[in-house]
């Protein structure tokens, strides 16, 4: 954004000469207006949305997010946000109107005209976090039969209502989608050519009923940056954009980090939430975890007689735990990412475990011999271990195996478990993973332990 024209902002909504700050403003690019307001002062917030001619407005209000878009329309009057809302695209509107609560979104369903209220009603209709949320029925369609000047004559007058002209879509006279085709075959093809004429039959496209996982997959393999949206019969009834999708997979992606790590999904910016919701939001995960890690103290307590009789078996306890649970952490965060993209399905369970029993043995070996080493090393320098310290070091050795083993399993088996039982993977967050490997963890240590050091130190 240039300096000059920012300060000229500035002045214009100092000294109030509200002609002068139209003119300037309505050079800009939406996304620059959005970035501006977000520096104003609530006030003037609704001052510069006043004055901006609707479609404009509508443009940058959409960059905005959400906690900016509902104090800006609490900031508004009535009037003015009913022609904010009429002038938004559908899918950006549906976007805002599902995140606001019940009575809220029935009042601003209320401001909107007849046809906005009518498609507003119709994707809000659609299942939560499906294709149809997403979609705008503002796109292109033309007959086989036309001529590419007709084509052209069409968009020129229609095509400013479309949400993008990178694909015209090709229907037939039940309204069912037959073809896509990119605007430049248009703009290339002599004009007394037919539509049908340029039609090749392939083209991808998504169900109103599919999720907005299945956007992104399809969307990944295509490259392309809008799909057509069919209803179950095939009559096409609107498109979705990349940069819906692209926003939908961001805010997914949020949200299963912050799962990841232990904590409920903020739903805020980290710097705007209040630390009252903060709280709330880390807290209930932070006691079901501490509730779960008093579990080892009930393990270390079963095993308190062994413990007395081989104090130096509890030297290693933090070092068995620790590594069990970073493998179990590192498998679970690789097979939630790899469900998320699609890379796995649930019917793939069984050579995920075979991959990760191979890759914690091989593991588990690599670290076994490292603490191995360690114990020999040191014990040709220190008596710390005690006369019995290769019998010590081969239970660590073998312990460290099997616990890495054991957790590279159970993080890359729960995710699976949780998603067929119809949870979201990301609650197999990786601290709870490591809390449920430091309990097994120590019980396969005291029983390797007790194997190994039976007849010497227990």
């Amino acid at each position: 954004m240039n300096t000059d024209k920012k300060a000229a902002v500035d002045e214009a909504l100092r000294t109030r000469d509200f002609s002068q700050l139209r003119e300037l403003l309505k050079s800009w690019r939406p996304r620059y207006i959005a970035d501006a307001i977000c520096s104003l002062s609530p006030e003037d917030r609704a001052v510069v949305f006043r004055i901006l001619p609707r479609p404009l407005a509508a443009a940058a209000f959409d960059y905005l997010d959400l906690a900016e878009q509902e104090r800006l329309l609490k900031a508004m009057g009535k009037e003015e946000v009913a022609e904010l809302l009429n002038n938004m695209a559908p899918d950006d509107r549906t976007a805002l109107l599902e995140e606001l609560p019940a009575a809220a979104t029935k009042q601003l369903l209320g401001m909107l005209s007849v046809k906005e209220r009518a498609i507003a009603m119709q994707l809000l209709g659609y299942p939560e976090h499906s294709v149809g949320r997403l979609m705008t029925p503002d796109y292109i369609a033309v007959h086989s039969q036309s001529t590419v000047q007709h084509v052209l004559d069409y968009i020129r007058a229609h095509g400013h209502r479309s949400e993008t002209l990178a694909m015209i879509y090709v229907v037939d006279d039940k309204g069912s989608l037959i073809d896509d085709i990119a605007i430049r075959e248009f703009l290339i093809a002599p004009l007394d050519k037919r539509v049908e004429d340029l039609m090749d039959y392939r083209f991808a496209v998504l169900k109103a009923s599919d999720g907005q996982e299945t956007a992104l997959q399809v969307f990944r393999r295509t490259d392309l940056k809008a799909l057509p949206v069919t209803d179950s019969a095939g009559v096409l009834i609107g498109i979705v954009t990349i940069d819906d999708v692209l926003r939908v997979s961001e805010e997914t992606a949020t949200r299963e980090i912050q799962r990841i790590g232990g904590s409920e999904a903020l739903n805020e910016p980290y710097l705007q939430i209040a630390l009252r919701r903060m709280v709330k939001k880390r807290a209930g995960w932070l006691i079901v975890l501490f509730l779960g890690e008093m579990l080892t103290a009930t393990a270390m307590g079963f095993f308190q007689g062994e413990i007395e009789k081989a104090v130096v078996l509890a030297l290693f306890v933090p070092l068995i735990i620790s590594s069990g649970g970073n493998s179990g952490s590192q498998a679970t965060t690789l097979i939630i990412r790899a469900l998320a993209l699609g890379e796995v399905m649930l019917r793939d369970w069984w050579r995920v475990m075979q991959r990760e029993l191979v890759t914690g043995l091989a593991l588990g070996a690599i670290l076994g011999v490292i603490g191995f080493l360690r114990i020999t090393v040191w014990s040709a320098f220190s008596k710390v271990y005690g006369s019995h310290w290769f019998a010590v070091a081969i239970t660590v050795g073998v312990s460290l195996i099997g616990v890495v083993m054991w957790g590279s399993i159970a993080g890359s088996m729960l995710p699976f478990i949780l998603r067929r039982f119809g949870f979201d993977p990301a609650v197999a967050s990786a601290p709870f993973v490591a809390t449920l490997v430091d309990v097994t963890g120590l019980v396969i240590y005291f029983t390797v332990g007790y194997l190994f050091l039976r007849g010497t130190l227990l």
